[in-house]
């Protein structure tokens, strides 16, 4: 009986990935978050104006965050930060913990008068 339970626990441990394989995280390229995002979100039948992408200086479990503001028309921009796990995006719409607030870009910028 013990031997079974065992068996089952090691089992469910490699099912839910608690075998020590741990994800591997790395740094999308602006060029490569834009392309990949937008092949997600084609395939989700989203209406999709543009994508712009740039590097954030964040950083999550050691891989750069690229933020791309995405416009869904009307006018509706929702900014998507993401990063390759196991060399697929993920966003911060997919896990969370991804860090993604305001960036604050620009807001340094003067601003000239005629």
């Amino acid at each position: 009986m013990r031997t079974a339970l065992a068996v089952a626990a090691v089992a469910l441990l490699s099912a839910c990935g608690a075998t020590g394989s741990a994800a591997k995280y790395s740094a999308a390229t602006p060029a490569s978050a834009k392309q990949l995002l937008s092949l997600r979100l084609k395939a989700q039948y989203l209406t999709v104006h543009w994508i712009a992408c740039v590097r954030t200086g964040r950083v999550y479990r050691g891989a750069a965050i690229v933020r791309c503001n995405v416009n869904f028309g009307d006018p509706h921009i929702e900014a998507y930060c993401s990063l390759l796990r196991n060399r697929q995006l993920v966003t911060d719409h997919d896990d969370p913990a991804i860090p993604c607030g305001h960036d604050g870009a620009g807001w340094t910028a003067p601003i000239v008068g005629s």
